[in-house]
């Protein structure tokens, strides 16, 4: 596993620093919080990995200190666990009743704010917003043309 860099850590340590303060400055920071300060860093760990590498449920179970952090964001940011095109294909296929391409909106939005790692209702608005998602005139959308915006990211340009 590669050693962090400099500016890795003065990142990591700022983001600890911040949720240290809003946990009370003793130095340790509550396992609980453990996704949240990775997704500060810019990682997008799914709730299994979080618990896997050292999240926990309920606040006041573990606490962390930075030295104890940096391993846990080192092995988080190595892992590259994102489903390839394919796979979604295949996943929303599952909804294609016709098999057609489309699937409904209704179901879409359903899909992505009860399986999984659920999105909450704001979440699934920018992500339809920011893909420029458009309905036919029978409420359904094109879930290659999705998958595709999704995977690209919300700025494909850069």
């Amino acid at each position: 596993m590669p050693e962090l860099s400099r500016d890795e850590i003065e990142e990591v340590t700022e983001v600890f620093d911040l949720f240290d303060f809003w946990d009370g400055r003793d130095g340790a920071v509550d396992a609980a919080k453990t996704g949240d300060m990775l997704y500060c860093l810019g990682l997008n760990p799914t709730m299994s990995t979080i618990m896997k590498n050292g999240g926990v449920q309920k606040f006041g179970e573990k606490n962390y200190k930075l030295e104890e952090f940096l391993p846990i964001y080192q092995t988080v940011m190595q892992i590259k666990d994102t489903g390839t095109y394919a796979d979604f294909m295949e996943a929303f296929k599952t909804f294609d009743r016709e098999g057609q391409g489309f699937i409904s909106s209704a179901e879409l939005r359903h899909v992505l704010t009860s399986l999984g790692d659920r999105l909450s209702d704001n979440d699934v608005d920018e992500i339809i917003r920011c893909t420029d998602l458009r309905e036919d005139l029978e409420g359904n959308v094109k879930y290659e043309d999705f998958i595709s915006r999704v995977m690209a990211g919300p700025y494909p340009d850069k």
